[in-house]
């Protein structure tokens, strides 16, 4: 008889995210199967995305993974999307600078084009505040679980403009120290320093407050509780 799937899918924005967390999160739950649907670029701050298409993304991206492994629609049992706020709900604190690339300050943004950023962080508000309001996505449980200001910050405690072979390597050792240690990654990503304690809800009424989503929090741990 074959073998009845459940698939848990994930969506992350790029490959060392999925680097760092998936062998974990695959352990955690082993007894399901687990596709991860990776994304280049974070589909939030995507100005082809907006209020009313990014949930038809978001069901774009369980079909390519159910074509591609020949899934029915009812095999998913729910959809995981982990984001970055890159201070998005953050009001008046993004300064003009001469950088190449956004820099991220736990009191202020430097940038060389702040209207762009300004826009971006808009944009990205509603989308993030639409997802969270979401609870299913083709009929698929759904939630959006938050890194701040980015997945780095969090894993690794250090804000930074980290290149992509800074964040392989950072993902390479996290995703070694980690492996078959289910339990201490649980530990760690329930760490109170970081930590959001509080209802899925109430953790994201927490990072759109004030100077909330530059500083190092996430409500990652609610994935595993």
């Amino acid at each position: 008889m074959k073998r009845e799937k459940k698939v848990v899918m994930v969506i992350v924005e790029g490959p060392s995210d999925e680097n760092a967390i998936g062998g974990i999160l695959k352990e955690y739950f082993s007894s399901k199967e687990v596709q991860f649907a990776v994304v280049h670029g974070d589909i939030t701050s995507d100005f082809a995305t907006t209020k009313d298409n990014v949930l038809i993304k978001i069901g774009d991206k369980v079909e390519e993974i159910r074509n591609k492994y020949g899934y029915r629609p009812d095999d998913f049992v729910s959809i995981i999307h982990i984001t970055d706020t890159d201070g998005a709900f953050t009001k008046d604190c993004i300064r003009q600078s001469n950088v190449k690339n956004i820099q991220y300050y736990e009191d202020h943004i430097e940038t060389d084009d702040v209207s762009k950023v300004e826009n971006r962080n808009k944009h990205k508000s509603e989308i993030l505040s639409k997802l969270y309001s979401t609870g299913k996505v083709k009929d698929i449980n759904y939630r959006i679980y938050f890194n701040s200001c980015n997945l780095e910050h969090v894993l690794y405690n250090e804000l930074k403009d980290f290149t992509d072979e800074e964040k392989q390597t950072l993902s390479d050792d996290f995703a070694e120290e980690y492996e078959g240690e289910v339990e201490a990654f649980i530990e760690f990503i329930s760490n109170p320093d970081f930590a959001v304690i509080d209802t899925y809800k109430n953790t994201w009424r927490f990072i759109e407050k004030d100077m909330n989503s530059l500083h190092r929090h996430s409500n990652m741990h609610l994935i595993v509780k």
